[in-house]
């Protein structure tokens, strides 16, 4: 029996993460694609709590930018970044009149992000001891939670599934 030399094996599990990160912010296999779950969306749907539930669509969306953002600037800059002192650093304010820059931020930084999830250097270190590759990955699990909740949200709105259609089989 023979076995690749390590670096190898360490190659292809590089390539196997690189090819799965960009499905873990964008979905779309696993769960509902990030489009398909802000597709259709008008502004005054979006910027509604639905009762029982502490935030709208875009306060969600607004969220996930700003960490985005936080990530991106991080791993951009090659340096570690403080944490915010209050989870309430990180959820802004969102109106009516907000919701199509935050939905095209939210494109935006997805585009950012997609550059650097082949980078060769996912290994590295970035943040305190967070590689690069974990910084990405947890990201992606950020993003894909509160993607979960958008969908919830519409749910409640009565605004599910997208005009796209949704996991409704």
């Amino acid at each position: 029996m023979t076995t690749d030399p390590p670096t190898d094996r360490n190659e292809r599990a590089q390539l196997a993460f690189a090819r799965l990160l960009p499905k873990l912010f964008r979905g779309g296999q696993a769960f509902v694609g990030v489009e398909a779950s802000l597709s259709g969306l008008d502004a005054a749907t979006a910027t509604r709590r639905p009762e029982g539930l502490p935030h709208s669509v875009a306060e969600l969306v607004a969220h996930v930018n700003w960490w985005n953002r936080w990530m991106l600037d991080v791993i951009e800059e090659g340096r570690a970044m403080p944490y915010p002192k209050h989870a309430s650093e990180t959820w802004p304010a969102v109106t009516e009149g907000d919701w199509a820059r935050v939905r095209g931020e939210f494109y935006e930084l997805l585009a950012r992000v997609d550059t650097h999830t082949a980078r060769p250097d996912l290994a590295n270190p970035v943040n305190h001891e967070e590689t690069i590759g974990e910084l990405l990955a947890d990201f992606a699990l950020h993003t894909a939670h509160h993607f979960g909740q958008v969908v919830t949200v519409r749910q409640a709105l009565g605004a599910w599934p997208p005009p796209g259609g949704g996991d409704t089989w």
